[in-house]
């Protein structure tokens, strides 16, 4: 999820270039749409931006955990502040990529949080 069509793309890239191109990949380019699509294809792992118009990525994060909803879930976000990670975390985050970041970084965030609903 992230309200920006060429970051989409461009975390759509990362995965490919980090060799992960075989996951299927379903955007929204907000949080009340991420939470539908959540809802309609039960995904594996969320990435999600944490600034959105509307619904922001935490909140998404917090409204998935009151509904008893815990899939795996991380923030690719240009926030580096040390509160946001906390909050992230606080709230059930998985893990938090910070902006911009390389296919090394995104491949170890992802397998990992693959690995650890396993």
């Amino acid at each position: 999820m992230d309200d920006s069509r060429v970051m989409r793309q461009i975390v759509a890239r990362g995965l490919r270039q980090a060799g992960l191109g075989d996951l299927q990949v379903v955007e929204a380019a907000d949080g009340g749409a991420g939470l539908a699509a959540v809802a309609e294809h039960a995904p594996d792992l969320v990435l999600c931006d944490w600034n959105m118009p509307g619904t922001s990525g935490l909140e998404m994060l917090e409204r998935l955990r009151a509904g008893g909803d815990a899939t795996a879930f991380g923030f690719i976000t240009s926030e580096a502040a040390e509160d946001v990670h906390r909050r992230a975390t606080a709230a059930g985050a998985t893990f938090v990529v910070t902006k911009p970041f390389t296919p090394e970084v995104l491949h170890d965030a992802v397998t990992g949080a693959l690995a650890a609903r396993s």
